[in-house]
């Protein structure tokens, strides 16, 4: 089964916290532990990653913590994955190169790369804002459907 981690999930509820506040509201990890639900530990490492991968900004001082870089609806999906767990790819080769002995022989290799290119498109198309909509208001996303909606033939 494929996964997106843990750390990767509790990033995007942690932006999902955040984008409830004013734009450019700094906020401390403390707060959004508070908010979220989630152990300060573990949001304070997904908060730095963030910041390293320019989702977020970190301000120091007495008054510092985090501020979101960009309004929810330009920030993806892909780009929190990114930040935090590396570079998007479906098997190891994809991120190693040469990290696996069968590679230079490998039927299957070609077309794994592209089957991760297609996911990482879906996840660069689907903003932060998208995933804070409640699921009654939303439909689902269907991979590989036509976008545009559905024309009537009465």
């Amino acid at each position: 089964m494929l996964r997106i981690t843990k750390e990767a999930d509790y990033g995007i509820v942690l932006l999902a916290v955040m984008a409830e506040h004013e734009a450019g509201e700094i906020h401390t990890a403390r707060e959004v532990a508070e908010r979220s639900g989630l152990p300060l530990p573990m949001v304070s490492k997904i908060m730095r990653s963030l910041a390293r991968g320019e989702v977020l900004t970190s301000h120091r001082g007495v008054t510092g913590g985090y501020s979101l870089d960009r309004s929810p609806g330009k920030t993806t999906v892909a780009e929190v994955i990114r930040a935090i767990d590396g570079p998007i790819s479906m098997v190891q080769c994809g991120v190693e190169p040469g990290a696996c002995e069968r590679e230079p022989v490998c039927p299957t290799r070609i077309n794994w790369a592209r089957i991760s290119r297609e996911v990482e498109r879906a996840l660069e198309r689907i903003p932060i804002s998208e995933m804070l909509t409640p699921e009654d208001r939303m439909e689902l996303l269907r991979i590989g459907d036509d976008p545009s909606p559905p024309s009537e033939t009465n």
